[in-house]
């Protein structure tokens, strides 16, 4: 079996929490069209305490994007930083 694609978010405003949403919700229709399963493993955005509306356990936590894309357990980063 091929192992999942490890996605990291850089960003969890509403997009950022949306496509984390969306990417968990249609694992199994994302995997099928994919070719692999996706995994988003990682994470960084300024405030770990606000509410984003989805789990973010067992994901690794970055307070600093660029430690992010250092991380070598990603193979994609997504950057979904907003202006605000």
């Amino acid at each position: 079996m091929t192992r999942p694609l490890s996605v990291a978010l850089a960003g969890l405003g509403t997009v950022g929490g949306g496509v984390l949403k969306v990417l968990r919700d249609n694992a199994e229709l994302v995997a099928a069209r994919a070719g692999r399963r996706i995994a988003v493993t990682a994470v960084s955005a300024r405030d770990r305490t606000r509410d984003r509306g989805v789990p973010l356990t067992g994901l690794r936590w970055y307070d600093d994007p660029v430690a992010l894309a250092a991380d070598p357990a990603v193979d994609v980063i997504v950057e979904l930083i907003g202006g605000a």
